[in-house]
């Protein structure tokens, strides 16, 4: 992983151009004037464990570690990183000048996903490039059942070298009954590998890599660019950014999240936690330590952050950010959380220009 100076100095020379948002998006940098400085209940990244607050960008390198060392011990060590994942390419089709080529991938050791697709945009590379998840992969190239979650193919057509990957989110590594790993964290660390595929293409950049995902997905992105710092911005669609028992599609508690306890002979019951239903594994530990994902947001920093927010992600969901946007300024850094806002959880055309708008502006100049 990169320490943070040189994340530090990544961010300076990749995406920058996110310090000075265009037109379109720069509203959406900034709260509502009422929830500028609300914090909510959520405790603050910028304090150690011991209370001791961070001062400066040494103390949260520091901090950074021991966020990072929680959640890996709570959600299970992630196995060695592949060095050169295996990478095979099947049928070619023409999309409107972007070549579309089925993928078969290595994303862990003994894993090979064949849902996946590969899309070129036509030009000299090297390009920026964006891994794209959810369910399937059909989706993100516009082939699967719903509308506006066609990432990969319009990211592709704007310019980006995209990766759609496909992830059932029961998926526990290596199977249910030597599971260690959270299914949520191991789908961050297949997005981790599918980042070191497309960094070894001659016609991509390394430097320039997101990743994106729509609700389950949304979780999925999240994940993988708060754990992974390679990913060079981060983008989420209404995935429910923070813990929120109040919502039942913001079920980070659900067995084939976070709340997964290899003890169990039986996993608890689809729904939210309560007396007859409680928590289970990390997720139980992590209310009762009183976390919350504006960790994960924080461990974003200082790379952009961009949030599509529908139904489960309105804008009071800015008393989380604000605590990244205080530490992307004890950084150095400003314009580097975004938020969008619908009220439907589905993406629509509007939502999703804007979303494209911020890969643009943080991978392309």
């Amino acid at each position: 992983m990169l320490r943070l100076s040189a994340m530090l100095a990544a961010c300076a020379t990749v995406a920058f151009a996110a310090d000075e948002p265009p037109a379109k998006l720069a509203p959406h940098f900034k709260p509502p004037a009422e929830l500028g400085k609300d914090y909510g209940t959520y405790r603050s990244p910028l304090k150690f464990d011991d209370g001791t607050d961070v001062k400066n960008a040494k103390d949260w390198e520091n901090r950074r570690a021991e966020i990072l060392k929680y959640w890996h011990t709570q959600m299970g060590e992630w196995p060695k990183l592949l060095e050169k994942p295996k990478v095979e390419l099947g049928s070619k089709e023409d999309r409107d000048g972007v070549a579309q080529h089925k993928l078969k991938i290595e994303t862990a050791p003994g894993r090979i996903v064949e849902d996946a697709y590969l899309l070129i945009p036509e030009g000299k590379g090297p390009f920026p490039a964006v891994v794209v998840v959810f369910y399937e992969a059909n989706t993100g190239i516009g082939k699967g059942k719903a509308e506006f979650r066609d990432f990969a193919i319009q990211l592709a057509k704007r310019g980006f070298v995209t990766l759609s990957l496909g992830g059932d989110p029961n998926t526990y590594y290596p199977n249910k009954a030597e599971c260690k790993i959270q299914p949520l964290s191991f789908h961050a660390y297949e997005a981790a590998n599918c980042h070191t595929a497309l960094s070894q293409m001659p016609n991509v950049d390394p430097k320039r890599i997101g990743v994106v995902g729509h609700s389950y997905g949304g979780k999925w992105s999240m994940f993988a660019g708060a754990l992974y710092d390679k990913f060079a911005c981060v983008a989420t669609s209404d995935p429910g950014i923070v813990f929120d028992e109040k919502r039942s599609n913001v079920n980070y508690w659900e067995p084939w999240y976070l709340g997964f306890d290899p003890s169990l002979k039986e996993q608890r019951a689809r729904g939210i936690p309560n007396e007859k239903n409680p928590r289970t594994g990390p997720y139980k530990k992590m209310m009762d330590d009183k976390r919350d994902l504006t960790e994960l947001h924080a461990l974003i920093a200082p790379r952009p952050f961009f949030v599509s927010g529908g139904a489960e992600d309105q804008p009071e969901r800015w008393k989380s950010l604000n605590h990244s946007i205080a530490v992307n300024k004890l950084l150095g850094f400003e314009n580097r959380i975004a938020m969008t806002n619908r009220k439907e959880h589905s993406p629509n055309a509007e939502s999703n220009e804007l979303l494209y708008l911020f890969f643009e502006n943080a991978l392309k100049k």
